[in-house]
């Protein structure tokens, strides 16, 4: 090789002027909701796997608040520099616009998709001396003492208020509706019996369900999980019209460089291959079959769809504000 053509090689090999090789310090991944979530335990698998390929720690930091737009609006704001990710979900990033009219940030022109990290099936669950023992008798239990009943959520526009306003207004349930800051002390009530029922993804239920501490009515989506294959589904349960499956995704602020979400959304897929990290999510009963919403383009395509379905499902509901 000439030379002058082994000097342009070697320049085109190294970082652009004033920017260090992407990473080299630790990134921050945002979960918009309290410790303990369903999106927290999914950040944190994925952020760990991720980290030993980046070689550089992914931080997990918790920013509980407003459904989880909160965070989600901090995120948007962030420098794009890749050092500060969110792991937005469905209700972030597709009821919350339906939601909040006053919305500090759009779900698709604020953030560089980087990719799914795993789908994750909703269940019906109830405090474990709810009085129904099946589907069919919680749906007539709930329609017929709605008024007096409690349903916990981790606060307007999250995952858990959002799919159960969709299960309430087919059932034409007006429970009380206790807002907390995150699911996982939603749960925590659920389990001591605080609150009589709630709507949640199922990674952050499977240990609860196993061990007895909540029961378990159905699964909301076509096909049994094979974490919980004991669960039937809303179809087997009489409640077919109930089918709603979340997600749990990373974003970067809109203005990130490609090379940058490159190596990030790089890093994602190797995670979401290794047979370590896939099994733990697949344990806790996580759907990793979207592999096209594994790319930043897929997941793109992904958000435009479920605003504009989660915009009509909330006002069929009735659940958006007037």
């Amino acid at each position: 090789m000439r030379p002058s053509l082994i000097v342009l090689v070697l320049a085109l090999a190294l970082p652009l002027p004033g920017r260090a090789a992407y990473p080299d310090r630790p990134i921050t991944l945002i979960v918009p909701f309290a410790a303990g979530g369903p999106t927290d335990v999914v950040a944190r698998i994925v952020g760990e796997s991720m980290s030993r390929t980046l070689g550089q720690q992914i931080v997990v930091e918790n920013v509980a608040g407003a459904g989880g737009t909160t965070a989600t609006t901090r995120a948007a704001q962030a420098a794009p520099d890749g050092y500060t990710l969110i792991m937005g979900h469905m209700g972030t990033h597709g009821a919350a616009p339906a939601m909040y009219p006053d919305l500090k940030y759009d779900p698709v022109k604020s953030f560089q998709p980087i990719g799914m990290a795993a789908g994750t099936p909703i269940l019906i669950v109830a405090k474990k001396s709810f009085p129904a023992k099946d589907l069919r008798e919680f749906v007539a239990y709930v329609k017929a003492n709605s008024e007096k009943l409690n349903e916990a959520n981790a606060g307007v526009g999250s995952v858990s208020y959002t799919t159960c306003a969709f299960l309430n207004s087919l059932l034409g349930a007006k429970p009380s509706r206790i807002v907390y800051r995150g699911t996982g002390p939603a749960l925590n009530d659920l389990v001591s019996g605080q609150v009589d029922y709630m709507c949640d993804q199922i990674v952050n239920l499977v240990p609860q369900i196993q061990a007895g501490t909540i029961k378990a009515y159905a699964i909301a989506q076509a096909q049994r999980s094979p974490a919980l294959p004991e669960v039937p589904t809303t179809k087997e349960g009489g409640l077919p019209e109930f089918q709603v499956t979340a997600w749990n995704a990373i974003f970067a602020p809109k203005g990130t460089p490609p090379d940058i979400v490159s190596k990030l959304s790089g890093a994602l897929r190797k995670a979401l291959a290794d047979e370590g990290t896939r099994k733990r999510l697949l344990d806790l009963g996580a759907d990793l079959s979207d592999t096209a919403a594994q790319t930043p383009e897929g997941l793109a395509k992904l958000v435009e769809s479920e605003v504009a379905r989660w915009n009509k499902v909330l006002k069929s509901a009735g659940a958006t504000p007037k």
